[in-house]
């Protein structure tokens, strides 16, 4: 085995970098799931956490960075969960229907955190400032349906891709309006609204 292509170990320095880190980002988290993310304050992460205030801006330039560090979450733990079962659904069909289950697995995790803070990435104007990573997911999958002959051809990748992105956020609203712990609602609105989409909406005429 080539030595230079393994990854060299982190050290203490960092290590101890990253726990502190990761201590704020636990504090901010569990504050804001107490409090709402408009009612905790720096001070009182600091505080959490157990470091002095200024410490936090060394890991976080302002409380928004915590919202983006929640993202950032949600984003390794879809490829995480794909790359984990995609290796069982070769066709696209089944790509995109995983990718919804791997989305609402993930709210699932976490409901209380996930109200708390879809809520603050609102606010805060993510879903305009951000880039659709999701829709990016969803358009890869479409792209190589077209290209294997599974999905029609004359579609945007792309555009389907925002269309899924839309329709799985607005089921994520609705669904983050009264969680109460369940992700059945969720689950079964995004399966029906894939159905949809791939079927359509109009009724075949019998000859």
């Amino acid at each position: 085995m080539d030595s230079s292509a393994t990854t060299p170990p982190v050290g203490r320095r960092e290590r101890n970098k990253l726990r502190v880190r990761e201590r704020l980002y636990a504090a901010a988290v569990e504050l804001i799931v107490e409090k709402g993310y408009d009612h905790t304050s720096i001070d009182e992460i600091a505080e959490r956490a157990d470091v002095a205030r200024g410490t936090f801006f060394n890991y976080f330039q302002r409380k928004e960075d915590i919202i983006g560090a929640w993202g950032d979450r949600r984003r390794a733990a879809l490829v995480t969960g794909l790359d984990a079962n995609n290796v069982f659904t070769p066709s696209s069909v089944a790509q995109l229907q995983e990718c919804m289950a791997v989305l609402v697995r993930i709210n699932q995790e976490e409901p209380r955190l996930t109200t708390a803070m879809l809520t603050a990435w609102v606010k805060a104007g993510r879903p305009i400032l951000e880039e659709p990573y999701v829709a990016e997911v969803f358009a890869r999958i479409v792209e190589n349906g077209v290209r294997q002959g599974e999905l029609s051809p004359g579609m945007s990748p792309i555009g389907v891709g925002n269309v899924l992105r839309d329709v799985y956020l607005g089921a994520l609203y609705r669904w983050a309006h009264d969680p109460s712990g369940d992700t059945e609602p969720l689950a079964d609105e995004l399966q029906q609204i894939l159905r949809l989409l791939l079927e359509g909406m109009t009724v075949t005429a019998t000859p």
